[in-house]
């Protein structure tokens, strides 16, 4: 960090986070309702993992995803949301220089890692409903890990276009950030130093990632749709719309909430609206997912019944 403190820059050890609130009421009141959001997030996430690798009848490819994706929200719950908690119960919430780097690094790992893991389930839904002939062919164990890897690279790729400029950044004057974690564009606000390369290279990969993701889930769902329309059985029609409904839902929730965050227009307003709309991405999504998947997915509840039922008359 010694390049921080040439000329007459003062290098910054640490960030000041305010948060969401400076109210002692509010403070308390949501500490515990985040808590208990938390909790949920992280037993309902483990749970899922748990069950899918136990259970059998689950051992297919897209609880291989689903595995995958509650893993990564336990971890993106748990990159913001402890310190979260700690900044409602302290007066002067701060965070390192290189804690500030590891978090946006991990959140700008996982949120690109879940549009990857969403879309790969969306194939994994196209194949199965429009060529289940070939579906242990095109998803077959090495087709999912190949898609798992590119998930994860693309996600690594996307978060080293933000945390590396992030490193490079000279900030010469305040070191406050109006934000409950260490999120780019507040750093950016914050720094002195020429930003406009940093901006373009974290704008391209983000819209590159949105760009391949969404086109992946939106043209599979087509083909799905199509297919179920032309479906004579209305009970097979029930029984596609059944498999797809959870991953719909849960694909609505993630990219509604980042198409609010980049279509809303700024205002003066803004950033206490990011701050809300930032707390329901990063933790109550994470809490959602698994609530989704084991309430509209008959697979699952059949299959912690099952097991339920072996672990009680075992």
């Amino acid at each position: 960090m010694e390049f921080l403190a040439q000329g007459n820059h003062t290098a910054v050890t640490e960030f000041i986070l305010l948060g969401l609130t400076d109210d002692p009421v509010l403070c308390l009141i949501l500490f515990m309702v985040i808590l208990v959001i938390y909790l949920v997030t992280v037993f309902g996430n483990l749970s899922t993992i748990l069950l899918i690798r136990v259970s059998s009848q689950l051992h297919h490819p897209m609880y291989f995803f689903l595995s995958h994706l509650a893993f990564a929200d336990i971890c993106y719950s748990s990159s913001v949301t402890p310190n979260m908690l700690v900044n409602f119960l302290v007066e002067r919430n701060t965070i390192s220089y290189l804690g500030c780097g590891i978090q946006l690094g991990t959140a700008a790992f996982l949120g690109p890692a879940e549009s990857f893991l969403l879309a790969a389930m969306a194939y994994d839904r196209f194949v199965a409903i429009c060529s289940p002939l070939l579906y242990s062919t095109r998803m077959s164990t090495r087709v999912c890990v190949q898609l798992l890897v590119v998930a994860y690279v693309g996600g690594f790729l996307t978060a080293s276009s933000f945390t590396l400029p992030f490193y490079f950044f000279v900030f010469c004057g305040s070191n406050t950030i109006n934000h409950f974690f260490c999120d780019f564009a507040p750093l950016v606000e914050l720094s002195c130093s020429d930003v406009s390369v940093s901006i373009i290279a974290a704008s391209f990969s983000s819209a590159f990632v949105l760009l391949v993701t969404v086109s992946v889930i939106a043209v599979s769902y087509i083909y799905i749709l199509t297919t179920i329309l032309k479906m004579r059985s209305t009970e097979g029609r029930h029984k596609a719309f059944s498999t797809c409904a959870s991953h719909l839902t849960a694909v609505t929730l993630f990219y509604g909430t980042i198409t609010f965050i980049y279509v809303m227009p700024k205002s003066s307003s803004f950033t206490d609206q990011n701050k809300v709309v930032s707390v329901f991405y990063m933790v109550v999504i994470p809490m959602l997912n698994p609530l989704i998947y084991s309430l509209r997915n008959n697979e699952i509840k059949n299959a912690f019944k099952r097991e339920l039922g072996r672990k009680i008359f075992s």
